[in-house]
């Protein structure tokens, strides 16, 4: 007998204020991943236009606001940019690790140094070793902590500069959270690299996208992604290219901003700001060794 198809229910957090956009109010809208199917169900949703934080699947819902934008990189078509290219080549002899989902004391000292010079006062800022745990270890889709380390000569792992939460999709690799070291006296466009590298891989295992969250047009710190071409955007009739005179507009706009860079954090959101689902147990499993594995995650 064919078991019974489970819809999953939806739930919408009360308003809140904007962390991208001033004197705006924010809504989402969420459903829990959880079971066997955790990982389809994250798949679908992820093609309109949810991201994962942690255990639930969520989206922008506000009524009276579009800014958020799900974009994704065409990994197939993606040729670098003379400033893509450069970053690859300086950062191109770090050593990429896959490793499962769990946290270390390493990567958040790392994420401390990150947000404190990055974002102070944002979201992430008052996270502890609990909360980053939460963050990495509390997922029920296929999901991989990215790590980039300095070579050594004798092999054994080298200083952590950069990591990234990512979940393996069936259709692409989806950058949760992204971040680095921001005071390397040597190593330049380490954010950038990746999502370079992620991108990359992509292509090398055939998976056709890379999702990078939401772009914002009027938020600052939004504007790196619409970098990385060709891009996709989703609308109420599906995802479409960006075409290609908006695209370099909005460049040469994220160009001009002050203090703008490419080299930011990939982001679905504030990953600490999971919305609360009622009787679900949130509590960390505290810091864990990790289990690394050379090399991305094959299909």
């Amino acid at each position: 007998m064919t078991a019974p198809v489970r819809f999953p229910r939806f739930f919408v957090t009360s308003p809140a204020p904007c962390p991208y956009l001033p004197d705006r109010q924010e809504r989402k809208v969420f459903t829990e991943l959880k079971g066997p199917g955790a990982d389809d169900l994250n798949d679908a949703l992820s093609r309109i236009g949810f991201r994962r934080s942690q255990t639930v699947a969520y989206r922008p819902s506000c009524g009276d606001c579009q800014a958020c934008v799900s974009v994704r990189v065409v990994a197939g078509a993606f040729r670098p940019s003379a400033t893509q290219r450069r970053d690859l080549k300086r950062n191109g002899d770090l050593v990429v690790t896959a490793c499962k989902p769990w946290s270390t004391a390493e990567q958040f000292a790392l994420l401390q140094r990150y947000l404190s010079a990055r974002h102070p006062g944002g979201g992430m800022a008052t996270m502890d070793e609990m909360d980053f745990a939460d963050m990495v270890e509390h997922t029920a889709v296929r999901s991989y902590v990215i790590e980039y380390r300095e070579p050594t000569a004798d092999g054994s792992p080298g200083k952590l500069v950069g990591a990234c939460l990512t979940d393996q999709q069936g259709d692409g690799l989806s950058m949760v959270y992204s971040f680095y070291d921001p005071h390397h006296e040597t190593r330049g466009g380490l954010g950038n690299f990746i999502i370079l590298d992620h991108i990359l891989h992509a292509q090398r295992i055939g998976l056709p996208y890379v999702y990078l969250g939401y772009w914002v047009e009027g938020s600052p710190r939004m504007q790196y992604k619409v970098r990385y071409r060709p891009l996709e955007r989703l609308g109420r009739d599906g995802w479409h290219a960006f075409e290609p005179d908006d695209q370099a507009h909005a460049i040469a706009h994220a160009s001009r901003r002050v203090g703008g860079s490419a080299d930011e954090a990939v982001a679905s959101g504030a990953a600490s700001s999971k919305p609360e689902l009622a009787g679900t147990d949130l509590a960390g499993s505290g810091m864990a060794p990790r289990t690394p594995r050379e090399g991305f995650p094959p299909l």
